[in-house]
């Protein structure tokens, strides 16, 4: 069952209270879930019937995105602030450095939660940050570009195309490498996500001059990647294992941008050995 909790986190403009949404089920060891951009936590129901057993798991909706609230005004978007905010949200629900496990955008704020000693191990799934400035130019891009597309298709449009195996395709072939196993229902529901994200535009902004280049000393990492994304390139999982020498480098065959979804055996068996 979704829930909802409020908490207060401090920011140059004073303390404001912010509001997320979560998905929690499972026993054991706390393991935080993180989407991407433009996506929520449903991202990550494909591997919740395999991790919840081991796993007392918590899947976000990040600030702005799927059924949480954007920032409150004045607050941005930027890792200084998000960061911290995941932080108090850790401390709100009375999980202390949980394990995490993020995709794309998540990925990159589950390196930065590992960088900051917030979580006790991180799983970073085609994590943003390791691009070059062409490489980030292209992906975001076709974020923009895939938005634009979601406000474009009326909503009976989208309920049509999400029932045939060729409209699937064409909705979510750029995240997903074999986006015929997605169900018509997840389809329109995360196409509806991305076109209603508020803090869309503003995480694109923030993301501009994101570089990761630096180590993540004394917890241990695991950076995977499908072999098949098309929107970050696998060749960034090299760079991210330059940056982080000793981090897991894993091979997601067969797996795209997001790959809960593709595989999802292979994506929990990847999170549960990392966050041991």
């Amino acid at each position: 069952m979704v829930s909802k909790v409020s908490f207060t986190v401090d920011s140059p403009g004073g303390p404001h209270t912010l509001s997320v949404s979560y998905e929690r089920q499972g026993t054991g060891e706390p393991l935080l879930l993180l989407h991407g951009i433009g996506h929520h936590w449903q991202a990550w129901e494909p591997v919740l019937p395999l991790l919840a057993p081991e796993r007392d798991v918590i899947a976000v909706d990040l600030p702005g995105f799927g059924s949480s609230p954007a920032l409150p005004h004045g607050m941005s978007y930027h890792l200084s602030t998000v960061v911290p905010a995941l932080g108090a949200l850790c401390e709100a629900l009375g999980i202390e450095r949980p394990h995490v496990a993020g995709n794309s955008l998540g990925g990159l704020l589950a390196l930065e939660l590992g960088r900051e000693k917030l979580v006790r191990s991180v799983t970073a799934l085609s994590p943003a940050g390791f691009w070059t400035e062409g490489e980030r130019r292209y992906a975001f891009g076709t974020l923009l570009a895939m938005r634009r597309g979601a406000r474009m298709v009326p909503e009976p449009v989208l309920g049509r195309l999400s029932r045939t195996a060729a409209g699937r395709a064409a909705l979510t072939s750029t995240i997903y490498a074999r986006p015929g196993r997605r169900s018509p229902q997840a389809v329109v529901a995360e196409t509806l996500a991305l076109r209603d994200a508020a803090g869309f535009r503003a995480t694109l902004d923030a993301g501009r001059r994101v570089l990761f280049t630096s180590d993540v000393p004394g917890v241990p990492v695991t950076v995977a990647w499908g072999t098949r994304d098309r929107l970050l390139l696998s060749r960034q999982g090299i760079r991210a294992k330059r940056a982080i020498p000793g981090a897991r480098l894993v091979r997601l065959p067969g797996c795209g941008h997001v790959p809960m979804n593709d595989d999802p055996a292979l994506v929990a068996r990847v999170i549960l050995d990392g966050s041991r």
